[in-house]
């Protein structure tokens, strides 16, 4: 027997979400379908990130077991003859049998594209959000520095959360300009549901001086969902990628 671990891109905007669903085509499935077909076992992927409908990854991650005697570092390629063009596995190799994708530290970096214009560009409709007004980048910005470091994100998921504890890490987050596009990057330890999409339509917010930027600060101590933000569409976020630091330090650096 041995662990697997992938990473993995996607484009979401076909599929109902990373999860497993009845009667829905999600990533995982896809996955979990090709791999039993490649394997000639049954096979279930423990996926790190659940991504929402709609949302697209450049480096998600996933482990399986298997008996089977495909070397690890060519599951990569063997894999990717079998599935759709819109996911694509980018490295694999094996780990340890005890490794799991969501117990083991990591950190994890999103970014959100915003196509800050007047009239949208239809060939990007699915990979950023069209938001035509004009927006303040020096008070967004100063909003995000509030919430750099830890603290009770309550106020910034999903009232469908079922998690206890709304303590998260964000190490970094940045709205930097390309072009007409703006594109916040955030970096943490963890994220809870919704909480990146919600962060944005936030900032958004104070960007069309809806919210001041002090008010952001004050959402963090009110823990009340909600005085906070919207939530901003799936279809502009990208999990950019999950770094397991342990893992890292002892793992091949190899694209196939």
């Amino acid at each position: 027997m041995q662990r697997v671990k992938l990473e993995i891109a996607y484009d979401g905007t076909n599929y109902h979400g990373w999860q497993l669903q009845p009667h829905a085509v999600t990533i995982e499935g896809v996955i979990n379908e090709k791999l039993s077909q490649l394997c000639q076992e049954d096979i279930r992927v423990i996926g790190a990130s659940r991504t929402d409908a709609g949302v697209h990854a450049y480096g998600n991650v996933a482990v399986f077991d298997t008996e089977s005697k495909i070397p690890p570092e060519r599951f990569a390629m063997a894999l990717n003859a079998l599935l759709p063009t819109a996911i694509r596995v980018q490295r694999s190799f094996a780990v340890p049998a005890d490794f799991h994708p969501r117990h083991c530290d990591s950190i994890k970096t999103y970014e959100y594209h915003i196509l800050n214009r007047r009239i949208a560009i239809p060939t990007r409709r699915m990979y950023a959000y069209h938001f035509h007004w004009n927006l303040d980048l020096e008070a967004m910005r100063e909003a995000a520095g509030y919430l750099v470091g830890k603290h009770d994100f309550v106020c910034f998921c999903s009232s469908k959360t079922q998690v206890k504890d709304t303590t998260r890490t964000i190490y970094s987050l940045t709205i930097e300009e390309r072009g007409d596009e703006l594109v916040l990057r955030v970096q943490g330890n963890g994220f809870l549901y919704n909480m990146v999409r919600i962060i944005t339509g936030t900032l958004l917010q104070v960007g069309t001086k809806h919210f001041t930027p002090a008010y952001v600060k004050e959402l963090l101590t009110c823990k009340d969902r909600s005085k906070g933000g919207a939530c901003a569409p799936a279809h502009g976020l990208f999990l950019v990628e999950i770094v397991y630091p342990d893992l890292e330090a002892q793992s091949p650096m190899q694209s196939l």
